[in-house]
């Protein structure tokens, strides 16, 4: 869970719609098993199928995804735009990594692995094989990663100022990653090799109760919680 000693800094939710994550500061922390590359408080967001007891994130028969894998097409939350969580300035971009289509979770899970076991990293860039196309801004001393973006839907460059709520680029399936998704998280350095994870809550959101939506103001998801702009 969310260390109670530090105050979650409050961001605007970078997607639109509803979704779930499935890594959370709400469940655990480290929400990815590890505090490297400022992950602490790092979230995972997918959008499912909620008439499935699971995580069903494509429009297909289950078995398909076993034998065959699923297009890039056919998952829910390809393609979906992201957007700035404040005002700031984008500190570093990294696209051009190509995505593997179709998703099959035996491989990418494969894949992930083998990246995780030969890891070797002086700088961010090195990272590519992990964090997919990226982008890090900043507000202040608060630095925001966004990972896993669709190849070559990255609108900003170095540099560049941002306002909140700006789109920056689309929902992908980049780096280490078994299914699209966002990875998102705050940290207080650029250098993910150094950086320490801040954590956030989102405003104005919505979360499912029971038949009805319930307005939260600082939502930190819990896992599989869904949640809605």
């Amino acid at each position: 869970m969310v260390d109670e000693k530090l105050e979650p800094i409050v961001v605007k939710f970078p997607l639109s719609g509803e979704w779930c994550a499935i890594n959370t500061p709400g469940e655990k922390t480290p929400s990815h098993g590890t505090d490297m590359f400022g992950q602490t408080y790092a979230y995972d967001f997918f959008q499912i199928d909620w008439n499935d007891e699971g995580y069903k994130y494509f429009d297909k028969p289950k078995f398909l995804s076993f034998l065959l894998g699923v297009d890039l097409k056919d998952t829910f939350c390809w393609s979906q735009s992201i957007f700035s969580p404040f005002d700031g300035e984008v500190v570093e971009v990294s696209d051009g990594i190509k995505e593997r289509n179709p998703v099959h979770i035996v491989r990418d899970l494969s894949i992930s692995i083998k990246n995780g076991l030969f890891l070797k990293a002086g700088r961010n860039r090195d990272l590519n094989n992990v964090l997919g196309n990226y982008i890090i801004l900043k507000n202040g001393d608060v630095f925001s990663l966004i990972a896993h973006a669709r190849c070559n839907s990255i609108l900003v460059s170095a540099g560049n100022k941002v306002y909140e709520g700006q789109k920056l680029a689309e929902v992908g399936h980049s780096g280490n990653s078994t299914a699209p998704h966002l990875h998102f998280q705050l940290m207080d350095s650029a250098n993910l090799l150094k950086a320490k994870g801040l954590p956030c809550c989102f405003k104005d959101m919505k979360v499912r109760d029971k038949d009805s939506w319930k307005k939260i103001d600082k939502c930190i998801p819990k896992k599989r919680e869904r949640v809605s702009t």
